[in-house]
């Protein structure tokens, strides 16, 4: 049984069949009106859609709509492109500039609760408020559009970096004081090696570190079974003795660290570590300490102490929220990422002694560190 045809035979008048054959032969005409024109003079000749769509290597759906777009409305409709929706409108510089300094205002100084934009909540306020400040084009802004105009400032309304403010106006002058002990160091420690001179001063780097905690399991780890668990297992609550104080000090020549454990840190403490550091060097040394501005380090007591010893200890202080110059912070920083990493103990008196054998351990085989920020800069 033959395929019975559903369309309707096009029906062309002779000012239609001229205009279309004038069409195809025009060299003017866009190529999209050509190939429409020659789709609908075939099929007016009464070849079928998948004839014509081989013929002129289009697909099946395109010959389709022009044949639909002439009998429904004439071969006018069929030869041009009807309205679409088209793009939607873009966001001006102006939508833009708004979204990006509403982002760099607290939600809290908009009456919100939070600290920090959410992109929920960023959204939310910006649909709210974008019609009464003359920006519709915002009112359906979503996350993925405010994200987009953020990453071109580029801002990041829900997270927090941490600076700290130098409240020191003596800064750079205290700063550069520190960069000229640790080069003199440096160039100190390539003369003791080409012994072209005999070391007689120590410059020893101090700080204390406070709070290490005490803390003992509640119920026994269980370790590593080979193919089943791959990590030490722990229970989650434990039981907390109290906290020491690490009071340490490191030579800058050979690395060497001086450390006491106490349960303080206050003017008596810092005075032991000073006798114990006055006992380690002979007595015609110069001792240099790079110490931060504790009030133990300039207390009555410290200072009463060290009239004993007149020309012996010289103090080179850090500036205000500088410590991070002090290079035993690089040694603190070490111990707590592996030594007091998972530490657990039965007592204090443990902890103690378990920190005293850490610097023994680091002792054995000590590392020099050296300081390379700015020093390139740095002459003598």
């Amino acid at each position: 049984m033959p395929f019975k045809k559903l369309r309707s035979n096009l029906l062309l008048s002779p000012n239609e069949q001229k205009k279309l054959d004038d069409i195809t032969s025009s060299r003017l005409e866009s190529h999209a009106r050509v190939i429409r024109a020659k789709m609908l003079l075939y099929y007016a000749q009464n070849k079928s859609i998948n004839s014509i769509a081989k013929k002129i290597q289009v697909g099946r759906p395109t010959v389709e709509r022009c044949i639909d777009k002439a009998l429904t409305g004439g071969i006018n409709i069929a030869l041009a492109d009807l309205p679409r929706k088209g793009r939607n409108p873009k966001l001006t510089s102006e939508d833009k500039t708004w979204v990006i300094n509403l982002a760099c205002i607290k939600p809290k100084e908009l009456g919100y609760a939070n600290e920090t934009w959410t992109y929920s909540l960023l959204v939310k306020h910006i649909r709210e408020n974008a019609p009464l400040q003359g920006f519709p084009m915002l009112t359906k802004a979503t996350k993925s559009s405010v994200h987009n105009i953020l990453c071109e400032a580029p801002i990041k309304p829900h997270k927090l970096t941490y600076y700290l403010e130098r409240k020191d106006p003596d800064f750079e002058t205290k700063m550069a004081q520190i960069l000229v002990v640790y080069k003199q160091v440096s160039i100190m420690r390539e003369q003791e090696a080409n012994s072209e001179v005999e070391r007689n001063w120590a410059v020893i780097s101090y700080d204390e570190k406070p709070g290490i905690q005490a803390i003992d399991n509640i119920a026994q780890d269980l370790p590593p079974v080979p193919g089943k668990y791959s990590t030490i297992a722990r229970d989650y609550e434990y039981n907390r003795y109290g906290t020491v104080s690490l009071l340490a000090g490191i030579d800058l020549h050979d690395g060497v660290v001086h450390g006491l454990v106490r349960d303080r840190h206050r003017s008596y403490e810092f005075i032991e570590f000073l006798k114990l550091i006055n006992n380690a060097y002979p007595s015609h040394y110069k001792l240099r300490v790079i110490l931060d501005n504790h009030s133990a380090h300039i207390s009555k007591e410290t200072m009463k102490w060290l009239k004993q010893y007149p020309n012996r200890f010289e103090f080179i202080f850090t500036p205000k929220h500088g410590s991070w110059l002090n290079l035993v912070e690089i040694f603190f920083s070490k111990m707590t990422r592996s030594f007091l990493r998972f530490i657990r103990v039965k007592s204090k008196q443990e902890l103690k002694q378990r920190i005293e054998r850490y610097l023994q351990e680091i002792n054995s085989d000590p590392v020099v560190f050296h300081w390379t920020y700015k020093m390139d800069k740095m002459t003598i």
